[in-house]
Order: C-alpha cells, then sequence, then structure tokens
C-alpha cells in the first residue's frame, strides 16, 4: 500500500464510522449504500443517505429509494379551458420526472367521483402518494382520510378537501382571489349601486372561496356598493350567466360583476343587449383567448389566473420531497395567482375557450 493511498482509505474509513454512528447501523451497511451493493432495507438505506448528506459527504450519494413510485393523478373529466390547461400542464411535467415515477392519470366523470372510495382502495400497484382535484363532500373526504392513513402522500390541487391531514395544498388563496376581485371592483365603479356574484361551481370549495372572499372585500372597503349574490350557479354554462346577468340589468344600479368560473360569452351577451357593454366593470377567472378577446374590446376589465403549470409543479415537488427524491422541502404558500388587464395580456394566443 502506497503513503498516498492510506491516508485516503483511513479518512474514508473514518467518515463511514461517523455516517454509522448517526444512522445507528454498521460500516459494512454504510459502504453496501453508498457503494450500491444492496441487500438493505430502504428504510435503513434512507438513513444511511440521510446521514451522510447531514455530514456533507463530499461524493455522489445514491437516491434514498429503489425501485418504482407510482403516483395517481386524479382529475375532473370537463372541457372547461382551465381543465384542458391543467391536464396539458401535467403532460409537460411528465416529461420532466425521473424514469422512476410512474404517474397514473385518471379523469373522473360525476359518476367515477362516485365510485372514487372503491377506485382508491383498489390500486394495483403500490400508491406512494395522490394528487387530486375534486369535489369537497363526505364521501370524498372519507375515502382520502383512508389513502392517509395507509400512508400515501395526499396532495389537493386547484381546489382544497377541508377536514383532512393531507400533506399539501397546490392552489391558488381563493379567499386572496375574490378579495382582489372586490378591490378591483371596488376601485373601477364609476358610482354606488350592486355588483353581481356569480357563483360558477359551489360544489367546488374554490368558487365559494372566492365568492366569499369578494363579497368580504366590498362589505369592508367598499361601502357604496351592495353584493348581490346570483341565486344559481352557473355551472359555466353561457345561458345560465346569460339569464342571472340579464335579470340583475332589468333591475337596474347595476355597477360590477365577479364570475368565478366560465360563461363569459353569456355576459357578454347581456351586457351588450342591455347597452352597457364597457361600462359595468367586470372580473373574470382564467386567461385564454375569448378572455383576452373581451379585454381587447373593452368589455372585461380583469382576468385572474390560476397558473395550473404552478400549481402541478407545486403538487409534485411535494410529492417527490415527501419520497425523499426531492432534498430541499417546498415552500408551503399557496400558488400565486397573476393578474391581467388590457395592459399586459400578450399578443400569441392562450387557449381557445
Amino acid at each position: 500500500m502506497s503513503s498516498e493511498t492510506a491516508p485516503r482509505w483511513r479518512k474514508r474509513t473514518a467518515r463511514f464510522v461517523e455516517i454509522a454512528e448517526r444512522a445507528g447501523v454498521s460500516t459494512a451497511t454504510v459502504d453496501r449504500v453508498l457503494n450500491e451493493r444492496g441487500s438493505v432495507s430502504p428504510k435503513t438505506r434512507e438513513r444511511v443517505v440521510v446521514a451522510a448528506r447531514e455530514l456533507a459527504l463530499p461524493r455522489l450519494l445514491p437516491d434514498t429509494q429503489h425501485g418504482l413510485i407510482h403516483i395517481d393523478i386524479l382529475l375532473p373529466d370537463s372541457d372547461a379551458p382551465f381543465f384542458r390547461r391543467l391536464r396539458d400542464a401535467v403532460q409537460r411535467s411528465m416529461q420532466m420526472l425521473d424514469r422512476r415515477v410512474v404517474v397514473h392519470r385518471t379523469l373522473m366523470s360525476a359518476a367515477d367521483e362516485a365510485r372514487l372510495p372503491k377506485t382508491l382502495a383498489q390500486a394495483g400497484y403500490r400508491r406512494a402518494a395522490l394528487i387530486v382535484t375534486t369535489h369537497d363532500t363526505p364521501p370524498v373526504r372519507a375515502a382520502l382520510a383512508a389513502a392517509i392513513a395507509r400512508g400515501e402522500a395526499v396532495i389537493t390541487m386547484v381546489t382544497d378537501v377541508g377536514g383532512i391531514e393531507r400533506l399539501h395544498y397546490a392552489g391558488i388563496d381563493n379567499l386572496r382571489a375574490g378579495r382582489t376581485a372586490g378591490y378591483f371592483i371596488g376601485r373601477l365603479a364609476r358610482q354606488p349601486g350592486r355588483v353581481l356574484l356569480l357563483p360558477a361551481r359551489l360544489d367546488y370549495r374554490a368558487h365559494v372561496d372566492r365568492v366569499e372572499g369578494c363579497r368580504a372585500q366590498l362589505a369592508g372597503r367598499f361601502t357604496q356598493l351592495t353584493c348581490e349574490i346570483a341565486a344559481d350557479q352557473t355551472l359555466d354554462q353561457d345561458d345560465r350567466s346569460f339569464r342571472a346577468v340579464s335579470a340583475a340589468l332589468k333591475r337596474g344600479g347595476l355597477v360590477g360583476i365577479y364570475n368565478t368560473g366560465y360563461g363569459s360569452a353569456g355576459i357578454d351577451a347581456a351586457l351588450h343587449k342591455f347597452d352597457v357593454a364597457g361600462k359595468v366593470v367586470w372580473v373574470g377567472h382564467e386567461m385564454l383567448d375569448q378572455h383576452r378577446a373581451f379585454i381587447d374590446a373593452g368589455v372585461m376589465d380583469i382576468v385572474i389566473d390560476q397558473d395550473p403549470d404552478g400549481q402541478v409543479i407545486s403538487a409534485l415537488q411535494h410529492v417527490l420531497h415527501a419520497c425523499a427524491m426531492v432534498h430541499e422541502a417546498p415552500h408551503a404558500e399557496p400558488v400565486e395567482f397573476r393578474v391581467f388587464c388590457s395592459a399586459n395580456v400578450r399578443e400569441s394566443g392562450y387557449l381557445g375557450g
């Protein structure tokens, strides 16, 4: 053995002893893990790699997990532009994942969601995590709570589900989005009057929060404006939006509209029918080509966009951290939303809708 080799060997042995003591294993186990010799349980492997990382061992460390990591992503089977953008964002993100990460995407119709507890319980593989965009109902909460009890990391995306110990909510702060809508309506309204709030889907917690945020902002800061919440949810349908806005305009005194979802063509048609297009402040959600056209025409004032790519990235970062594939803990804050108006919409296309 040369004089140069001996000190290097002794140094490596000393570091292995430190790692072994910190991880609570033998130096032989440390050697098997760091040199990829196998025959070590996943938990022991993780302890050794974490200990080596904490001690700043100056070498490339192996991954903490062997084998495939299965992630289920459950999304609504909806033609709404936002959900098409969300599915595209998932597809883009999947192309950047490690090959060991297997993503199973499922589109859920209303009937599928009714069978959600059974669907979640019957995975044909060992599921590490679940990313889900779904309604907040007692059966859904029970199904997700059961998944959490099995040790699966559960991430809610786009809209949250209450009453469960989910790992993370990957979505915007919808109360703040609603408050932002109320702020712009209050600042842009030219005179006192009524503001119509159009809830799109009250079976999604996101829309409930948006309505409440807008109502609270107007009540607390713009007392010259009176909130009027539409009696029926629009279900993102143009005809429902048209009827609700038309009825409000017939009563007179309408100075603002906040639509929490889609159905924008119906709003535009009603405003033009009553010859008030551009005279009533209109705030809506999601940046798409149709909304850009309304903004360019001076009919729509503000669009609040959820940034679907940001939501998917946030969800995957938290999942991969929970699976020990990402070492640094990601931010816990909600995804930041974006605000568009005539001054900052781009000329290239967004998405048809």
